[in-house]
């Protein structure tokens, strides 16, 4: 039987402008709907787990779309809820060359920022399940998300099941205050947290030491003990760090780390050209938990997690569509691009 996983967050609909265009110059939209913990869950079914999404959408024909396309990439959506006034929107701007990609958020008063704790029934929820994700957009949406994060977590943790959470921080959102706040509360029940290389400062006050990200210049021995520091302050039992080096909108330096209380493991360096990079640490957190929920050794893990989060680099829009065996083909070493017959 696959292993389970459950993802609590936020889904929305994304709207993009076709290619590079600006919003100001769009006269039609791709829509397409995504969401951090929803984003895991696509990659995780891909991979042939079993994965479930909860969350809280609309009764209403958008509500529907929601469903139909979580259930079309294989997401059990037994447990998202129906009810309140609407879905949260984005709106995407590609970037190209030394123009930055834009994400612009209309997401107030959302179906699930106005949901009541009380409302998931976390002990139905969590039967049969193997491993709990969240992120911290989740109980940045409001302090009944934030009291929802808390019980599911506190169920989770009776459980026995293992728990990660993906920091994410958005400034729009929430101030670093305030999330510093809420998000000590809850990682001391965190098993694995996945972090960027500006979510840790942003959040706790710890930073990496002699980095230039901007600039693409990434100190490894920093990251290790930014990790360090996490695992001793939350009692994590491991910690992931993407690590990306930006040269231009268009062209990244992708890698990543994986830290487990002692000894730090690092992935290959991919140079990647982007199609699309929105989605693209939900990718790496849902390659980690496969990975891990899989009993791969600890090299192998966050080799598997930064190839796939590569490839979805390649990919329009948020999910990360590969299969297992892509991801695989890549992190042994065929990152040719050649046609495959």
């Amino acid at each position: 039987m696959a292993k389970r996983v459950v993802t609590f967050g936020e889904i929305m609909m994304r709207l993009n402008p076709e290619g590079y265009l600006r919003l100001v110059q769009a006269e039609r939209y791709e829509v397409s709907f995504a969401g951090g913990e929803a984003n895991v869950a696509v990659s995780l079914a891909n991979y042939g787990l079993d994965a479930a999404f909860v969350s809280k959408v609309p009764t209403h024909e958008i509500g529907d779309c929601v469903v139909r396309e979580l259930r079309r990439n294989g997401v059990d959506t037994s447990f998202l809820l129906r009810g309140g006034p609407r879905l949260g929107v984005y709106f995407v701007e590609k970037g190209a060359s030394q123009r930055a990609s834009k994400v612009i958020y209309d997401r107030a008063g959302s179906s699930i920022a106005l949901a009541k704790a009380d409302e998931y029934d976390w002990n139905k929820i969590f039967e049969g399940a193997d491993w709990f994700h969240w992120t911290g957009i989740t109980p940045a949406l409001s302090d009944d998300c934030a009291e929802a994060c808390l019980a599911a977590c506190r169920a989770a943790k009776e459980r026995g099941i293992t728990i990660s959470c993906d920091l994410n921080y958005r400034k729009k959102l929430w101030s670093c205050e305030k999330a510093g706040e809420v998000m000590g509360r809850l990682m001391p029940y965190v098993d694995v947290c996945i972090a960027n290389e500006e979510d840790a400062k942003d959040v706790f006050g710890i930073a990496s030491m002699g980095t230039d990200i901007e600039g693409g210049k990434l100190n490894r021995d920093g990251y290790v003990d930014v990790a360090r520091q996490i695992c001793e302050r939350f009692g994590c039992k491991k910690v992931a760090i993407t690590l990306r080096g930006s040269l231009s909108a268009n062209d990244n330096d992708w890698a990543g780390m994986l830290f487990d209380g002692k000894n730090a493991y690092f992935s290959k360096t991919y140079h990647i050209h982007i199609v699309d990079r929105v989605g693209g640490g939900d990718s790496f957190g849902g390659g980690l938990i496969y990975s891990l929920i899989s009993d791969y050794d600890n090299q192998k893990a966050i080799d598997f997690a930064v190839a796939a989060s590569c490839l979805k680099h390649s990919i329009e829009h948020d999910f990360n569509l590969v299969s297992v065996g892509e991801v695989e083909t890549l992190a042994n070493g065929n990152g040719s691009g050649r046609v495959q017959r």
